[in-house]
């Protein structure tokens, strides 16, 4: 009996990875510093995040995903290394799209509730990185965010303005646009990005937002008070703030936050 229940196993494996094809998973060799299982270095798909939480080195990587999307894990550096593998496996793998479309759901179904008044001042506010736009060609290149960041490369690939658009975060886009909703993108990439994100944003088929906000060059607080104070003064000029959404929480947190917030996920890198 066990014999035949783990042939039927396997071939269920088999038939899931041979079916894993979609637009949105990608196959990516993983980097020379990963894990290795017998000798081969494995592939990242949708099945492997099925086969456990990842713990090694006593550390459950699954629960600790969750300490990090609740906010209970807090001003972390880098992903923790024994989990490197499995980030990459829930970013590229379908979860992540899966977990993505339960928060854009949401935010659809919050959409379709509003009475709105149609006066042009209703906007939502979105981030870009990891919300509009997904890094993921760049962190596939650097661990899944278990080596620390670095500003100087990450700023190179950001120039060259090609990152793809999150499926799901358009979808609630055109949704507002639809609907006479103005989107507003509030970013924490700095000035000196402002004509590669732009071409970015509109190569990956966002358009006619309100407006795009980035940091100053010398802006030295933390992304709380920069996104936070930028958000008052679209409430000041008398803009009414419907939704926010980013995959940090320092994206939604600080008044005024709006009249709802939609948190992403993003195991990747903590930003304060």
């Amino acid at each position: 009996m066990a014999m035949a229940r783990t042939t039927a196993l396997l071939l269920v494996a088999a038939a899931l990875l041979a079916a894993s094809s979609s637009a949105w998973e990608v196959n990516i060799q993983m980097p020379a510093s990963a894990a290795v299982d017998d000798a081969v270095a494995p592939l990242i798909h949708a099945l492997r995040p099925l086969l456990g939480s990842g713990k090694q080195a006593g550390v459950a990587c699954d629960s600790w995903r969750l300490g990090v999307e609740a906010h209970n894990v807090r001003d972390w550096k880098t992903v923790p290394a024994s989990c490197e593998d499995y980030v990459g496996h829930y970013m590229v793998g379908d979860h992540y799209r899966r977990d993505s479309k339960v928060v854009i759901d949401q935010a659809i179904a919050y959409v379709d509730s509003l009475k709105l008044a149609g006066n042009g001042k209703e906007v939502w506010v979105f981030d870009v990185d990891e919300t509009t736009l997904s890094n993921l060609p760049y962190y596939a290149k650097h661990g899944f965010g278990a080596t620390p960041f670095n500003s100087t490369s990450f700023r190179a690939y950001a120039r060259e303005g090609s990152a793809p658009a999150l499926p799901e975060t358009k979808r609630l886009y055109n949704k507002l646009l639809s609907v006479g909703i103005k989107p507003v993108i509030l970013t924490g990439r700095r000035e000196n990005l402002r004509a590669s994100t732009t071409t970015n944003l509109r190569s990956q088929g966002y358009s006619r937002w309100m407006k795009l906000l980035l940091k100053q060059q010398d802006f030295r607080g933390s992304s709380v008070t920069f996104k936070s104070g930028e958000r008052q003064k679209l409430q000041d000029a008398g803009y009414i703030i419907v939704g926010n959404i980013g995959d940090q929480w320092s994206d939604i947190l600080g008044a005024p936050e709006g009249a709802r917030t939609f948190k992403l996920p993003d195991p990747m890198y903590y930003i304060g």
